[in-house]
């Protein structure tokens, strides 16, 4: 079986062939260190990690960078709003960053660069750029890249270069598609960037955005590597003009397959700090929301379709893991030697799981095999008809699973560790009490069990147990 991943610079899927037979290079953009990231951002930042945890569950090698843009507009007024320096200001949000992915169990990329440490880098590209006659100073000592030198420019955000802007300059970082026109390379300084500033050819400045991540990727992962992510808010003018300026410095290969996340929206409402619907991670969770429901919500739609965040979808979520959890400690608890065709059911759990990963991480179907997974294990355990070896062939997947999902091991929302023995021992005294005719004790554990988020069925075959 082959991966196929939706290659937005070609518009379809495409068979995935990486450049190494058995190594991926990957450069995913990560955040703008000036404020706590919102759930929107970790829905991109999730998207990535599912992408290189799939991967990896395919035995690939996986050289993830992740840079943090700790130098550009945003930074420089929000650093001088709150009257400390630049780095005062993205270090604290480069330590909340880190902490906020611990907390959402996304794997560490192993290169975190920063936009600081890459300057004369930077310098050195939009120098190369100049001579080869696809950039240009201007009187303010800044340097703009010239769109009109690059024929392909516009290719990626799919622009009609007709309907482009020539002979217009555009300073802002960040910018609409209907302002397709040159952009800063090099910006000349100005008395709002205070002491923010590096010494250059051109006069003192500090690099656009855009040549920030061209050189850091290029930097740590060769001028033509494999995959690169982000949101589709970075289509343009972000990754439009990292392949004009990349292309045009390095060569005609850059990025061979360019994927890119939809919008969360809230409550149907693209989210919004004047709607009142903006969330921080830290704000879910300072709302008594668990990180792993929080997860959950935002693995399980596809990363090509918009996601709406809501209070319902976090309960569902986390009663969709607690489920996950509950079939796990039930494999690790049983001890019948039942007759099954357990290795069977895991080969073709394996194999439908992969095929839908295969097609572009499709996750519904990915998840469809687990569930399916799951509702055959708990029929052949509450009918005794699971061997134990077949038990840990299903509990071996389940962790190859959870690579991919990372959610089994989180912290729990129900506040507590499940212990099956304990739980037993009280349905076994709830059995003894209700022989007894003491329904108020009986009905005293069943509340002391609930209020732990185990809930009793009664059934023909005797009381059963799962978590809420």
């Amino acid at each position: 079986m082959s991966i196929q991943f939706y290659n937005t610079k070609k518009r379809e899927k495409e068979i995935f062939n990486p450049i190494d037979r058995n190594r991926v290079r990957m450069y995913t953009c990560g955040p703008t260190v000036y404020d706590y990231a919102h759930i929107g951002n970790y829905r991109t930042f999730m998207f990535e990690d599912i992408l290189r945890r799939y991967l990896e569950f395919r035995d690939y090698q996986v050289i993830q960078a992740m840079n943090l843009t700790d130098v550009d507009d945003n930074t420089i007024r929000r650093s001088r709003e709150r009257g400390i320096t630049l780095t005062e200001l993205t270090d604290e949000f480069k330590a909340a960053f880190h902490a906020d992915l611990q907390s959402l169990n996304i794997q560490p990329a192993q290169e975190y660069p920063e936009a600081t440490g890459y300057i004369p880098e930077m310098i050195e590209m939009v120098e190369r750029l100049e001579n080869k006659g696809f950039a240009y100073k201007t009187d303010d000592g800044s340097v703009y890249f010239n769109i009109q030198k690059y024929k392909q420019y516009g290719s990626l955000a799919n622009l009609n270069p007709a309907e482009m802007l020539t002979g217009e300059r555009v300073a802002d970082d960040s910018y609409e598609k209907e302002g397709a026109r040159d952009f800063a390379l090099w910006k000349g300084y100005k008395e709002e960037d205070g002491n923010v500033q590096w010494d250059s050819p051109w006069g003192k400045g500090r690099p656009g955005w855009h040549i920030e991540c061209s050189v850091m990727s290029t930097e740590l992962l060769g001028n033509h590597f494999d995959i690169h992510c982000g949101g589709v808010d970075n289509i343009f003018p972000h990754h439009e003009n990292e392949i004009a300026q990349s292309v045009c410095a390095n060569g005609p290969d850059f990025v061979n397959y360019w994927l890119h996340s939809e919008y969360l929206l809230v409550d149907n409402k693209k989210m919004s700090k004047s709607l009142n619907n903006f969330f921080t991670l830290r704000d879910l969770l300072d709302q008594g929301y668990h990180a792993d429901a929080i997860r959950w919500m935002l693995i399980t739609t596809h990363y090509r379709q918009k996601i709406n965040f809501s209070v319902d979808r976090l309960h569902e979520a986390q009663k969709s893991v607690n489920r996950l959890r509950e079939f796990r400690n039930k494999l690790v608890n049983y001890k019948d030697a039942g007759s099954d065709h357990a290795e069977k059911r895991v080969r073709t759990a394996d194999d439908q799981f992969t095929k839908a990963m295969d097609d572009d991480l499709n996750i519904s179907g990915g998840l469809a095999a687990i569930f399916e997974l799951v509702r055959w294990g708990n029929r052949s355990m509450d009918h005794a008809e699971l061997s134990e070896s077949g038990a840990k062939h299903i509990l071996t997947l389940m962790g190859k699973f959870d690579h991919v999902l990372a959610v089994l091991d989180m912290e729990s929302g129900l506040d507590q560790i499940v212990d099956a023995d304990f739980i037993e021992s009280k349905i076994a005294d709830r059995n003894t009490a209700r022989s007894n005719k003491d329904f108020a004790a009986s009905d005293a554990i069943r509340d002391e069990l609930a209020a732990q988020g185990v809930e009793l069925i009664d059934t023909a075959d005797g009381t059963k147990w799962k978590l809420k």
